[in-house]
């Protein structure tokens, strides 16, 4: 019976590639159909292939490579024989493809003559070793059979040197500025070098992105948060015992986005080419920060959605961001994005678009400051408000009409129907 091809399975029809990040399975090892196989990592998520057949695993692509949708990334023998034991707890989390010509496991690695790295080591630790200049006889390796790891060679430029290193003719000459191979006051190096995630590295172009194609302009406004923070003072004990989830500041947030869009479509439009494109649905993006970085699920059809309806998909997406299981369908199709900075305690900022869409509403922090009311001077809990949109679609005007609908909407929380 012939090999099975591993192949990069379509992840959705806007990505092109990913990075093979995660090898969950040794080369040489035995598999089931279905276990999990290796980590795609797109600019949306994290997906885990799994085996399309049983049988003996060879790795043709090293994690850290990246890798076009369709691809082949390796072969499944059905009739082989395993020549690697499954991996163990110590070793699950770095499973690297050994090099093409490597017919069996090497030996710990050693330098060449001019001090690089052996062909022991995976392309990936190669080019880490390369670009760092790092002898490689100098790493110690804690893979399976002494090889290095990427996470080898960080943790060795992350560890001052004992000896400090000969001096060169460049380092040698009088400098104003310090050596970078010198230790900081602290002990640790000047300086530390990490490669970028795919999904940094997407978000990065896309930020980019953002700002080259489109006309983004932000416009501000506040918001005295009284009634919806009495609201929830009142009822957010009957709200838990009865939906079972708490009641938080997102959901008056979304259903006032949902008004003020529609009453100002162009908002929730986009631009495609020559023509505009108007979205009859309220599919609303909650930007959420997760160690990967930033992501943005999308709460479908929130216009239909209760209170409760609306925490519990904001709950709901919180775990799959903890826990790694966010799936790309998560994150398409959002016509509009909401941030809230200040959960981190930002005070005011400006948000950038998430293409193609041509509005995002940012929050933040929620502070006590003297305002006017009715000529009295009172102290009352203040939010800015902030709405950067593409000015190619939204004229001013109706961007900052929808803002004021946000803040009315915030200030007259009954407007929203609260359902107990």
């Amino acid at each position: 019976m012939p090999a099975v091809a591993i192949t990069v399975p379509g992840v959705g029809e806007s990505i092109t590639e990913g990075i093979l990040s995660r090898w969950l399975k040794a080369d040489g090892s035995a598999v089931k159909a279905g276990e999990p196989l290796f980590e795609l990592e797109t600019d949306k998520a994290n997906n885990v292939v799994p085996a399309s057949a049983s049988g003996v695993l060879k790795i043709n692509v090293a994690e850290g490579e990246t890798v076009d949708i369709g691809s082949t990334v390796g072969t499944i023998d059905p009739e082989g024989q395993p020549t690697a034991a499954a991996p163990t707890a110590n070793d699950s989390k770095q499973v690297s493809a050994p090099p093409k010509a490597a017919a069996t496991p090497a030996p710990a690695v050693a330098s060449d003559s001019n001090g690089g790295a052996a062909a022991a080591l995976s392309p990936a630790v190669r080019r880490i070793v390369a670009e760092e200049k790092v002898d490689a006889s100098q790493v110690g390796g804690t893979g399976r059979g002494g090889r290095i790891t990427k996470g080898d060679v960080l943790a060795h430029l992350a560890t001052p040197s004992s000896e400090p290193a000969a001096p060169t003719a460049a380092a040698a000459a009088p400098s104003p500025q310090p050596s970078n191979g010198a230790a900081a006051p602290s002990g640790l190096p000047r300086e530390t070098r990490k490669r970028m995630s795919g999904i940094r590295q997407k978000i990065a172009q896309r930020l980019v992105e953002a700002q080259q194609t489109a006309a983004i302009l932000t416009t501000f406004n506040e918001a005295d948060m009284s009634r919806v923070m009495d609201l929830r003072a009142r009822y957010k004990d009957t709200f838990k015992t009865k939906h079972g989830v708490a009641l938080g500041f997102m959901s008056f947030f979304l259903k006032a986005a949902v008004e003020a869009l529609k009453a100002f479509p162009a908002v929730n439009g986009r631009i495609d080419g020559n023509e505009i494109v108007l979205h009859n649905a309220y599919d609303i993006g909650v930007a959420v920060s997760t160690e990967r970085g930033l992501m943005v699920p999308v709460i479908r059809d929130a216009d239909r959605l209760s209170f409760a309806g609306i925490e519990k998909a904001i709950g709901a997406f919180a775990v799959k961001a903890r826990e790694g299981t966010m799936a790309v369908s998560d994150l398409q199709g959002g016509t509009f994005t909401i941030t809230n900075g200040g959960v981190f305690g930002s005070l005011l900022s400006t948000p950038i678009l998430n293409p193609p869409q041509s509005g995002i509403l940012g929050m933040h922090s929620i502070q006590k400051r003297p305002v006017a009311i009715d000529d009295q001077v009172v102290i009352r809990p203040m939010m800015y408000l902030a709405l950067s949109y593409d000015h190619r679609i939204v004229d001013g005007r109706e961007a900052v009409s929808f803002l004021v609908r946000i803040k009315e909407c915030i200030e007259n929380p009954e407007r929203l129907m609260l359902e107990i």
